[in-house]
């Protein structure tokens, strides 16, 4: 029995290796020739990516959108080129394109927000609302644009913090883009008695003399209204966004400084009270 097991075990190794000995011969150049391909493939499909790549970089393209379209010229030779190779090996495609097509959906499906966030950035980086370094308000979130990529958006605020944003929370949503700056609005109060002219003079001078105000963007100076307490001054100007409240705190303390050097009261709210015996 141990004999006959064991010529049995060598017979089935003898076929064994007839068969791959008789499939290599036959198929020996296809495998070849496959392998050549796809090797080709890979080398014109990186030479090809890198010259979409330089192409975008000579025309001052956004390096996101370089390496998005860089990245799908490179798949999609690389794609071609497999299916070529197996062409090459004699094996048919058209089972395995049916199965890709059925895998894609089922993964569409359980992946809806992942490809939602994924068109949601190829829409920014097409169209290009905003790129880096611009500051945004989305749905009461803001900061500077860090960075843009597929899936999400992240931003930086003063304090540090890094923010993400999926991109399917931009795409369709009131955006307001500042560029590198941000809008400093605040207001104060003067008694009546004071002469208008004067302070309107007095804030103009602070905010010009301050380096780090946008004078692109002329600050606004004026009366906002009228109340109890005095005169209401109001002031609207822009300043870099990564420094916005070093800027703020620092102008309202030349402003206070300027106000009492010149002699100017600043009222404050009084409350009388009566008492009656």
């Amino acid at each position: 029995m141990n004999e006959n097991g064991l010529e049995q075990e060598l017979a089935q190794l003898q076929n064994v290796y007839n068969l791959l000995t008789e499939f290599l011969v036959k198929y020996s150049f296809q495998l070849v020739g496959a392998a050549l391909i796809f090797l080709l493939g890979l080398w014109v499909a990186n030479k090809v990516s890198n010259l979409v790549a330089k192409q975008f970089e000579k025309h001052d393209i956004d390096i996101t959108l370089s390496n998005f379209v860089s990245n799908l010229v490179r798949i999609l030779i690389v794609v071609m080129v497999g299916i070529i190779a197996l062409g090459k090996l004699g094996i048919s495609i058209t089972p395995m394109v049916a199965a890709i097509g059925a895998a894609s959906l089922g993964a569409g499906l359980a992946l809806q927000g992942m490809l939602a966030n994924y068109a949601a950035g190829v829409t920014i980086i097409v169209t290009r609302p905003f790129v880096v370094g611009n500051t945004i308000e989305i749905k009461g979130v803001s900061g500077v644009v860090k960075s843009i990529h597929l899936g999400l958006t992240l931003l930086t605020n003063e304090e540090g913090e890094v923010i993400s944003i999926p991109n399917k929370h931009i795409v369709g949503e009131i955006l307001h883009n500042s560029f590198e700056h941000k809008l400093v609005s605040t207001h104060f109060n003067v008694s009546y008695s004071s002469d208008v002219n004067q302070v309107l003079a007095i804030v103009n001078q602070v905010l010009s003399g301050n380096q780090q105000v946008n004078q692109q963007r002329p600050p606004q100076v004026g009366i906002n209204g009228f109340n109890s307490i005095g005169l209401e001054i109001g002031l609207r100007y822009w300043v870099p966004t990564p420094t916005f409240y070093q800027n703020k705190y620092q102008i309202n303390l030349d402003l206070m400084n300027a106000l009492q050097q010149a002699g100017i009261t600043i009222p404050c709210p009084v409350r009388e009270i009566h008492i009656e015996k």
